[in-house]
């Protein structure tokens, strides 16, 4: 029985892949790839000619039973695009259906962009959360940061730059004026690692316009958990405060930030 093997490849500089990873991709019988054009030039760079296939978000369906009957002779490595396989894309499905199928999985550290972020930030290191794309919607951008607003974790998350500004305008609005760091192209020739508070961030990048893919590092919450206000004190409060005009909507994001209760939970007390 075969191995699935997760090789991380470079973010950038092709120098940025193991001995050992180099070795599995030579050895392998199959290279699944989330791009094989991509993936093509890190492997004609290294001279390695073993027979590659597209894994994506589009066919994973369809060659997983190729995939699966490759294991059953001989081993397979998954590669991405750019970085460790199965973080923040489709690869986590095969290794989940690799071990059902009773396959062994070996992961191989490697590159990421989330960690040379995160190390380089300035900003505390010793516990984080990493959340993967930051999400498009409105309605879940606001309810994920309420949701995390009073973590005490260093933050991060994965952004392209044409929103880049008004996700860091979202964070700002949810989270306060926060240190944050913002680095992009990492690895690269224009690599970049833009620190502040996050007004200042966005300034910077309103005068020079983000170019290649972000990651965002968020200073976590630096009070301890604030005490839950009783219902009964909430009420009286969105009462006040409607009776001054305040929209509802207004209210209890403000409300949120002080009170621990959920912003969705004091919209729905005001509409009681």
């Amino acid at each position: 029985m075969g191995t699935l093997y997760l090789v991380p490849t470079p973010i950038g500089n092709l120098e940025d892949i193991t001995l050992r990873g180099l070795r599995i991709l030579r050895e392998v019988a199959l290279i699944a790839a989330e791009d094989t054009r991509t993936s093509h030039i890190l492997l004609q760079h290294y001279a390695i000619k073993t027979p590659l296939t597209s894994y994506h978000e589009h066919n994973k369906l369809t060659k997983l039973d190729a995939i699966l009957g490759t294991l059953a002779t001989g081993d397979v490595a998954l590669i991405s695009d750019a970085g460790t396989p199965a973080i923040s894309d489709p690869g986590y499905e095969l290794v989940k259906t690799v071990i059902a199928a009773g396959y062994r999985v070996e992961a191989l550290p490697g590159a990421n962009a989330m960690l040379p972020a995160l190390t380089a930030s300035g900003l505390p290191t010793d516990s984080f959360l990493f959340l993967g794309f930051f999400p498009r919607k409105h309605n879940q951008q606001t309810a994920l940061l309420a949701d995390i607003a009073n973590m005490r974790h260093t933050l991060i998350w994965y952004e392209s730059p044409n929103r880049l500004i008004d996700t860091l305008t979202v964070i700002h609005d949810q989270l306060g004026n926060r240190q944050i760091c913002v680095a992009r192209e990492i690895s690269k020739k224009f690599e970049e690692f833009i620190r502040g508070n996050i007004t200042d961030v966005i300034a910077h990048f309103g005068e020079y316009a983000p170019r290649g893919e972000v990651v965002i590092v968020v200073h976590g919450a630096v009070d301890a958990p604030i005490e839950r206000w009783t219902e009964t004190q909430l009420r009286d409060e969105i009462h006040k405060r409607r009776i001054a005009g305040d929209p509802l909507k207004t209210i209890a994001r403000d409300l949120a930030l002080i009170s621990g209760w959920d912003r969705r939970e004091i919209y729905d007390l005001g509409n009681d």
